[in-house]
């Protein structure tokens, strides 16, 4: 597994769009991190480095699908377009483009099924053990950027961080109560952008590894996006001080459990 090789194609295939088109240019960034992420959460769990390669190789494959998306439908949108998980299989799979990435095919079942898996709200049944472990790293590895965007950069389709576009917003109780029920959070429910704020703080419940929250932990995420919402509201700054707590103990707790 080459991944110089790798990042290159990945690199001469992405030149094919607009790379000064700004949400291309915060796709590619988010792609590489991402990428690194999933080598070291393969690195915190002491995977054999043929292992931790093909989980940085994964990183590095699992938005492909961003780009057509983009071209095709002008946005990043799954449910304003189509599955850019689907879509990314179609690129790499179609036309056989997941060779010029990896020479060998015996773990393109497993590049596939982490692809398909990564986006979705749960995981499908029935992986191999090879098939889950690399669905749940790049999970793991794609919330832990996401974390990082909201807590220091500006959020994709113009919602905004520590702005007035969002300080100004209440959240809905039903979304505060369902936070302490340790849960994930339906879109469907959202009623306003501080209630889509605490659903991605409630990712949270959905990390697959305690190595993966240590480092949520160690960057300390959950209270940089907090105080970046910076909350007007009363009742809504004073839950969500309530849930920076709660997550907080949620995330000791996972990461003492043996």
């Amino acid at each position: 597994m080459n991944l110089i090789k790798a990042r290159k194609v990945f690199n001469d295939y992405v030149s094919n769009y607009n790379i000064n088109d700004s949400k291309i240019k915060l796709k590619i960034i988010h792609i590489n991190r991402v990428a690194n992420n999933s080598r070291k959460i393969a690195q915190m769990l002491k995977l054999p480095k043929e292992q931790q390669d093909l989980a940085e190789l994964i990183g590095l494959l699992h938005d492909i699908g961003r780009f057509e998306q983009l071209r095709i439908y002008g946005t990043f949108s799954d449910k304003d377009s189509i599955s850019h998980a689907e879509k990314g299989i179609e690129v790499l799979f179609k036309n056989n483009l997941i060779r010029e990435f990896i020479d060998e095919s015996n773990y393109d079942s497993i590049i596939l099924k982490a692809i398909r898996n990564h986006s979705t709200l749960k995981i499908e049944d029935n992986l191999s053990k090879e098939e889950l472990l690399h669905t749940k790293i790049i999970r793991d590895a794609d919330k832990l950027d996401i974390y990082k965007v909201f807590s220091e950069e500006r959020i994709e389709d113009g919602v905004l961080i520590g702005t007035d576009d969002i300080s100004k917003e209440i959240l809905s109780p039903k979304f505060f109560e369902d936070f302490k029920k340790e849960k994930l959070l339906l879109y469907s429910d959202i009623k306003t952008d501080m209630d889509f704020m605490v659903a991605c703080l409630a990712y949270i419940y959905d990390f697959n590894f305690k190595e993966s929250l240590q480092i949520v932990k160690e960057e300390n995420y959950i209270n940089k996006i907090i105080k970046r919402i910076n909350a007007k509201d009363k009742y809504t700054r004073e839950k969500l001080d309530e849930i920076s707590i709660i997550a907080m103990d949620y995330i000791n707790k996972k990461i003492k459990a043996n």
